[in-house]
């Protein structure tokens, strides 16, 4: 068994508190476990969430999810990773066994979240910490279970593969699997963050025939249109009529929320035709209240769906997502604005909430 490692590391003591850059001690460790260094790991919506209490995360912790790296040391008994082994890390791996792994349902395996409520590590003072989406990459290494990382080709920077730890494969998932857009159909997607813009891009590799971007920052329609988009729309009170002349008077055959709040919720459905399909992809709050009518809900017969992590298998999708990122029909580095270092993260969230950017990375190493 490895000893401990002291290494620095971004923790969040208290919801909506800065970040502090502190040297923490990881878990020893254990016989199935990897280490890994983190090369890249970028800011998700779902960081912020946990780093403003919109999610529950047990605390301190140190927060981070969208990572790949280096493997340093491995278990005793792992077999199937090495050090020097590029990896991507999954934030909710599959255990293979419980009920809904069963049925063809990894992204909904009951044990995916069991380590965030585990300790990690320790701070100076031997107070444990938690690791945030039970990953804890906002540090220059962290512990996971080998089973909680998969390899990536050498033909991938470290940080195209981070965005496919969370953006990518939730964005590009929520279009090829949870609402399975054909070819030729049209597809509405609300919130241009690094998850909107994935959520183009598979609109584009699925065939659709008309792909309505919609965000409150204008600044984002130029790329939004480089990576897909044929029609790009400022949201507000006239969004809804936009869409429907867009597509026939009849609104369009999926429309995807990427953002979360009941607002939102309430756009996709109404830019939705009679029939059509509805899916949440963006995480909210429990106090946020979507209503519908039953009259409403019988008349435009339309489906709602939820989506967890782009209704995520990683051994059937990481490799085709591989592909199209290696020959450049899946466009990673685009979505990424700047870079930083573990010093930087509370900036990016500021960016993140105020909807400037789409994904800044961090260089926990620099």
């Amino acid at each position: 068994m490895s000893d401990t490692r002291t290494i620095r590391a971004a923790v969040l003591r208290e919801a909506g508190a800065p970040l502090t850059v502190e040297q923490i001690r990881l878990r020893p460790l254990g016989p199935r476990d990897v280490r890994i260094g983190i090369e890249a790991a970028s800011v998700c919506h779902s960081d912020l969430s946990l780093a403003r209490g919109v999610l529950h995360q047990p605390l301190p912790a140190v927060l981070g999810h969208e990572a790949a790296g280096t493997i340093v040391e491995v278990g005793s008994e792992v077999t199937d990773r090495k050090e020097g082994d590029r990896v991507v890390l999954l934030w909710n791996p599959p255990c293979g066994e419980c009920w809904h792994c069963g049925r063809g349902e990894p992204h909904l395996c009951e044990h995916a979240a069991d380590r965030s409520a585990q300790p990690h590590g320790s701070d100076a003072d031997g107070t444990d910490l938690f690791p945030g989406l039970a990953t804890g990459a906002f540090a220059q290494e962290t512990v996971l279970p080998a089973a909680a990382t998969r390899l990536v080709p050498d033909e991938l920077s470290f940080s195209q593969a981070a965005l496919l730890g969370c953006a990518v494969t939730t964005g590009v998932g929520a279009v090829w699997t949870t609402a399975g857009v054909q070819p030729g159909e049209s597809v509405v997607v609300i919130g241009l963050g690094g998850v909107g813009l994935s959520a183009v891009q598979g609109a584009r590799l699925a065939g659709a025939g008309s792909i309505i971007a919609i965000d409150r920052e204008a600044t984002k329609f130029d790329l939004a249109r480089s990576l897909g988009a044929t029609d790009t729309l400022e949201a507000g009170p006239d969004a809804r009529k936009q869409v429907r002349a867009l597509t026939g008077g009849r609104g369009a055959d999926h429309a995807l929320d990427c953002v979360g709040l009941a607002a939102t919720i309430r756009d996709a459905y109404g830019m939705t035709r009679r029939g059509g399909r509805v899916t949440i992809v963006g995480i909210g709050g429990k106090d946020q209240k979507v209503e519908f009518s039953a009259l409403e809900l019988f008349h435009f017969a339309r489906t709602i769906t939820g989506c967890v992590a782009g209704s995520l298998d990683p051994d059937r999708d990481l490799p085709r997502l591989y592909k199209h990122a290696v020959d450049g029909t899946l466009d990673l580095t685009a979505l990424i604005n700047r870079e930083t270092d573990l010093h930087g993260i509370d900036a990016a969230f500021d960016d993140m909430a105020a909807g400037r950017v789409a994904r800044v990375l961090v260089r926990p190493n620099a």
